[in-house]
């Protein structure tokens, strides 16, 4: 696996992700990043407004989606992507994360929803791992 914490695999209809970190911080952190690059975010160097976002979710496969929907949103709604994330996990539920917004200027393949499908966050020798499947 790259260095960078995912790589794209072939899925017949839709995208999917094989993301990994040493945590479930790490692991979501990576999910981002690599949702971002799959989609082919572009993004103007000017800094937006420093954001904080908390949720709850009901485990963590859940919070892996819902964190990444509400990116989605910003992508979507607010024409802004996110760097320099910090995340703070709270069990495996719930998450305060500090990010910094940055306006964007192209979106090359829009991701229309982030999936349950086989979603399954797994332990392995060097932490977490997991597929994520977007639906486009």
């Amino acid at each position: 696996m790259p260095s960078a914490g995912f790589e794209e695999l072939e899925h017949t209809a839709d995208w999917a992700l094989r993301v990994r970190g040493r945590d479930l911080a790490e692991l979501l952190v990576n999910a981002a990043k690599g949702m971002l690059e799959l989609a082919g975010v572009r993004t103007s160097a000017t800094a937006g407004p420093e954001r904080k976002l908390e949720l709850t979710s009901l485990d963590r496969e859940s919070l892996l989606v819902d964190w990444l929907h509400e990116l989605l949103l910003a992508l979507e709604l607010r024409q802004v992507a996110f760097k320099n994330i910090q995340l703070e996990i709270k069990g495996d539920r719930g998450l305060t994360a500090t990010f910094q917004e940055v306006p964007l200027t192209s979106i090359a393949k829009p991701i229309k929803a982030v999936t349950y499908h086989e979603l399954v966050i797994e332990q392995g020798p060097r932490g977490l791992f997991t597929t994520v499947v977007f639906d486009v």
